[in-house]
């Protein structure tokens, strides 16, 4: 399908959505070829000009380039719905590849989320979130504080800024990009919640369809104030974050093998592995797959939000190396 110069603009402005800080045109046509669409530094620059024109993107210098104006935020929000329906399955895939992980070696990038917190914050934010980690609710038991003027998306060179830190948590779907590159393709079906009684995971209370949102389903339910983390954390009994994916059976051994592998490295976040063929958590899985749930890797942001700390979140947010993270204990 040919796109329309409305199209490109539209896509254009959704890149800059996703840059999130003041960007050029290399940086917007990095973002678009991730997308599938090419187009020169040129090319792109006068695009920007025209959506200067209309009012929808503002230079900020010569050096750091556009920001979306209010105008320009709320067109790229006017995709059409099927479209961003797509978007969270479509960054899944995009950042599975780009990641640089290898199991046997235990370097190269993760796939990760972001939150924006106040430097003020910081002695509040460790103490909120080590409950988390201690009760194995996260995505394994690594995570990273980056000070401002610290590079936190390598995807995208976003910096931390001045008065602010970046914790950076390591992304559920790190999982699919670690099996695919053993060999072993992953469906992530469903992100929900899962309630937890004296610390065993009992059953789902709620499920949205990765296909089926505009969102990470996580990411929805945290803002909704549907989590219970940090009391799960503290009594065992709680609402927390986590996510059904289905994997060939025949693959089993070796994610069984994979998954001691993730213990002994800080990156295992999986809850139950299912048998062939049979339901797992009462969800069915298809003829010849495995189900598997694995927790959410935002969780520990879900207790800051409990708490009430002011925090700018987002997951999916890009790759970052295996080294820059730590043991919990050490923050």
């Amino acid at each position: 399908m040919k796109l329309t110069p409305d199209d490109i603009k539209q896509r254009i402005l959704k890149a800059l959505l996703t840059l999130e800080r003041p960007s050029g045109a290399t940086q917007v046509g990095a973002v678009l070829r991730g997308w599938g669409l090419s187009l020169s530094d040129r090319s792109i620059r006068l695009y920007l000009l025209q959506l200067d024109a209309a009012g929808c993107t503002e230079l900020k210098s010569r050096r750091h380039g556009r920001v979306l104006t209010p105008s320009g935020r709320n067109e790229a929000a006017k995709q059409d719905v099927l479209e961003r329906m797509a978007f969270v399955s479509g960054q899944i895939d995009e950042l599975n590849y780009r990641m640089g992980f290898h199991l046997q070696n235990g370097k190269g990038t993760l796939v990760v989320n972001t939150t924006l917190l106040s430097s003020g914050a910081v002695e509040e934010v460790i103490r909120i979130i080590r409950p988390v980690f201690a009760a194995r609710l996260g995505m394994g038991t690594r995570v990273a504080l980056l000070k401002a003027g610290a590079v936190y998306d390598l995807q995208h060179g976003s910096v931390v800024p001045e008065g602010k830190v970046a914790l950076l948590t390591i992304c559920s779907v790190t999982l699919n990009g670690i099996l695919l590159k053993e060999g072993i393709p992953v469906t992530s079906r469903f992100g929900g919640l899962m309630e937890f009684k004296d610390h065993v995971p009992q059953r789902f209370v709620e499920l949205l369809e990765y296909g089926g949102t505009t969102q990470d389903p996580l990411e929805l339910f945290i803002r909704a104030h549907m989590t219970s983390v940090r009391k799960c954390a503290q009594t065992g009994f709680g609402v927390v974050g986590a996510s059904f994916r289905e994997f060939p059976s025949v693959a089993l051994p070796e994610v069984l093998k994979i998954r001691e592998q993730l213990k002994k490295m800080g990156l295992n976040g999986i809850v139950a592995i299912g048998s062939p063929n049979q339901p797992l958590y009462g969800l069915p899985v298809s003829e010849g797959r495995t189900g598997l749930v694995l927790l959410g890797g935002l969780n520990p942001v879900a207790a800051l939000e409990e708490s009430g700390v002011e925090n700018m979140n987002r997951s999916l947010a890009g790759l970052m190396e295996y080294g820059r993270f730590s043991e919990f204990h050490y923050l």
